[in-house]
């Protein structure tokens, strides 16, 4: 299936968007409402007049005995009405809509009076309609009683199509003021105003009475015989109005369901394209407004969802919380192959003591943001910060294939941005490898991922010794040993040292020169 076109915000370019200028919005409404009432009802009153005077089987009405009616009283009531209906009209209904104009949230009687604003002009205008059968009904009755069938039925089958028009591009026009309706959130819906009530309006209007009124045709040709002729004109001309409208109603009911399925769409591929920040406008009062609306919900929940990991990323680290997501996690451990490395700030207290407290903690960001950039650069992730220290873990809670390696580079190059980028603040560096237990510590309802182990007290221990020696970096060279060849070339091993709280004597290792 092809890509969705950019949908546009309420379904047309014609309707604008939903931030668009109040001044402009109520120009917007009232030309396209205009515009709609009186091309419908113009088209409405040619089409019964032809079919009064030319198709409809009768008596004619284009003798003289009829020319007040048709020369006089015709052009005057319909100017009139159409006047009255698209002008006055409109006006009278936008001063119900003085709250999306004075742009306000609706109370809920507006909000009322805005989703039932399309059936109230379609009313309005069959009001119109209704008058111009009685008027021209008893016109032309006067005249002639015999042509009281045709005309009433001619004018009654017009005014009820043109009504289903008006209601469609009364929607149509009012969409942006649904919209803002619905902003208040959505009303209770009765169960014919859905979109099988809509398609079905349009299918009656548009389809069942044109073949009533064939069907009535063929009734009256009982009564009145007519030639074989005529009535087959008949039939092929109200046959041809039933096609035709038909059409272009269900075409407007259909594009009137589908806009809000393809701004749900549009919004849907968005989503795909990791743009969270992705809404639709709700427009519509059926079904599919819900759809609308359930789908900005969804977004609304995808933005917390991604909102929630994000922050949880950054307080466990990034692969922890997609561990922690991609499984039920539970309590306990693993045995596990890892290398740590383990830094702290030299003489934090005097740092501390001699400078503002938003000094030391300014300095303190631009050490760690080293410090995380160089682990996650090797594979690696920050299991906590201890203050002015932090202890990162190489090959939990993700494997890594050269964990040791990984951990030394990570230490040389982390020491030597240091030095040049945050000067003031130097920091002994501790690595080395091992046997440990990695998994999730604390209580059912409250845990955290960490790892336990001789390594990890072994890194804090070549940490401090780190302190006093030159460059600030040593490693233990079991993890040297342990690490790929390049990276075992660029170590060195030093002398033995018992570190403090252990037995047994360690073998350093550290950094070549250049």
């Amino acid at each position: 299936m092809p890509p969705p076109r950019r949908a546009a915000p309420l379904g047309s370019a014609l309707l604008g968007g939903p931030a668009e200028p109040i001044r402009r919005l109520r120009v917007r409404i009232q030309v396209l409402l205009t515009l709609s009432l009186v091309g419908t009802h113009l088209v409405g009153a040619l089409i019964a007049a032809v079919l009064i005077n030319v198709v409809i089987p009768g008596p004619s009405v284009l003798s003289a005995d009829y020319l007040i009616v048709t020369a006089v009283i015709a052009p005057v009531y319909v100017l009139s009405a159409v006047v009255f209906g698209a002008v006055v009209g409109t006006r009278h209904g936008l001063k119900r809509l003085r709250w999306a104009l004075e742009d306000r949230t609706p109370t809920a009687a507006e909000q009322r009076v805005a989703l039932r604003m399309p059936l109230r002009t379609t009313l309005q205008q069959g009001a119109l309609w209704l008058g111009a059968l009685v008027l021209f009904t008893t016109c032309f009755g006067l005249i002639e009683p015999e042509t009281i069938p045709k005309v009433s039925l001619t004018i009654a089958l017009a005014g009820v199509t043109v009504c289903g028009f008006v209601y469609q591009f009364s929607e149509f026009a009012l969409r942006p003021v649904a919209a803002r309706a619905l902003e208040a959130g959505a009303p209770k819906r009765h169960r014919l105003a859905g979109t099988a009530g809509r398609v079905m309006l349009a299918w009656s209007l548009g389809s069942a009475v044109p073949v009533v009124g064939l069907l009535l045709v063929a009734v009256f040709s009982f009564i009145r015989p007519v030639t074989p002729t005529r009535l087959a004109v008949t039939i092929l001309v109200l046959g041809g109005i039933a096609l035709a409208s038909g059409a272009l109603l269900m075409f407007i009911a259909v594009r009137s369901s589908i806009a809000p399925i393809e701004s749900v769409r549009f919004g849907m591929m968005r989503i795909e394209e990791g743009k969270l920040d992705t809404a639709v406008v709700v427009y519509d009062g059926t079904e599919l407004g819900e759809l609308q609306a359930g789908f900005n919900r969804m977004a609304e929940g995808l933005r917390e969802r991604e909102r929630m990991r994000d922050v949880f990323g950054r307080h466990v680290g990034r692969e922890v919380a997609a561990a922690a997501l991609a499984n039920t996690e539970e309590l306990g451990g693993e045995e596990r192959d890892v290398a740590v490395l383990f830094i702290d700030i030299i003489g934090s207290t005097g740092i501390a003591e001699s400078r503002p407290p938003a000094e030391v903690v300014n300095l303190l960001n631009r050490f760690f943001a080293v410090v995380v950039a160089e682990v996650h650069a090797a594979g690696g992730f920050v299991n906590k910060f201890e203050g002015d220290a932090a202890l990162a873990i190489f090959g939990a809670p993700l494997a890594v294939d050269d964990a040791p390696g990984s951990a030394l580079c990570a230490a040389r190059t982390m020491a030597h941005r240091l030095r040049t980028e945050v000067p003031d603040c130097r920091a002994g560096i501790g690595v080395t490898a091992g046997r440990a237990v990695a998994g999730n510590i604390g209580a059912e309802e409250r845990f955290e991922y960490t790892v336990i182990g001789d390594p990890v007290n072994e890194a804090a221990r070549l940490s401090e010794l780190a302190k006093t020696m030159p460059g600030h970096v040593v490693a233990s060279s079991c993890a040297v040993q342990a690490a790929s060849p390049d990276e075992r070339a660029r170590w060195s091993d030093d002398d033995e040292v018992v570190l403090r709280g252990r037995t047994e004597a360690t073998r350093l290792a550290v950094p070549r020169a250049g």
